[in-house]
């Protein structure tokens, strides 16, 4: 399997898990996305399936609506994804000792 390939399993794979959690429907993330609504659930299901990539511009739009940096739906590391997953959500004191942490930030 190429490093393309790979890549884009995880692409799939990440889209169709932030999107589940967030409750969203295919339809639902396509028009949150900006896709017009009679395209949005066949768009989202391609992306979700790897028949299409999507677009840098199509997948900072998706990360928007999903509330996820677009880094998230490329890292093979999993923890990584977990901490992309959740950064916003995560309290401001939590990030600052995270970042002291890893010697980031003084």
């Amino acid at each position: 399997m190429s490093e393309s390939t790979t890549y884009q399993k995880i692409f799939c794979q990440r889209l169709k898990t932030a999107r589940l959690a967030k409750g969203l429907s295919q339809k639902n993330l396509g028009i949150l996305a900006g896709i017009d609504e009679f395209v949005a659930s066949t768009r989202i299901n391609r992306y979700e399936q790897g028949v299409h990539q999507a677009s840098i511009e199509v997948v900072h739009q998706l990360a928007k609506a999903l509330d996820v940096p677009p880094a998230y739906f490329y890292t093979d590391d999993e923890e990584l994804a977990q901490l992309l997953f959740n950064w916003k959500r995560i309290d401001s004191e939590v990030k600052k000792m995270i970042m002291t942490t890893i010697n980031l930030n003084p």
